[in-house]
């Protein structure tokens, strides 16, 4: 009895197998919409982000009056590769990644 109509069931199923795919495909639409949005809204901007904080590295020079990421100001008196020595005050000198620089400062920011 109860394979009978199991059968039965799933007959007009294989029949509109074309509908079938239209459905799944409407289905993942919402999942495809929102990591677009995801990308949009996200990842993009971060990776611009990323893009400029990179340029700005790049463009450090001797000279510059910079902000770290841990708090400290100070001018730029040497560069190397990933390095920079950072000069906090007259004889205070610090040695750093070049990535720990979070902002160039305008000229004469710091007295």
């Amino acid at each position: 009895m109860f394979i009978s109509s199991a059968i039965a069931q799933t007959a007009p199923a294989a029949a509109a197998a074309g509908g079938d795919m239209m459905s799944s495909l409407t289905s993942m639409l919402p999942l495809v919409l929102m990591f677009v949005v995801l990308y949009f809204v996200m990842i993009r901007p971060q990776m611009k982000k990323q893009k400029e904080h990179r340029a700005m590295i790049d463009a450090l020079a001797k000279g510059d009056e910079i902000a770290t990421a841990g708090g400290l100001l100070g001018k730029v008196s040497a560069l190397g590769e990933g390095y920079l020595t950072l000069e906090l005050a007259p004889g205070v000198q610090v040695q750093m990644q070049r990535s720990a620089v979070i902002q160039v400062l305008p000229k004469g920011t710091i007295k």
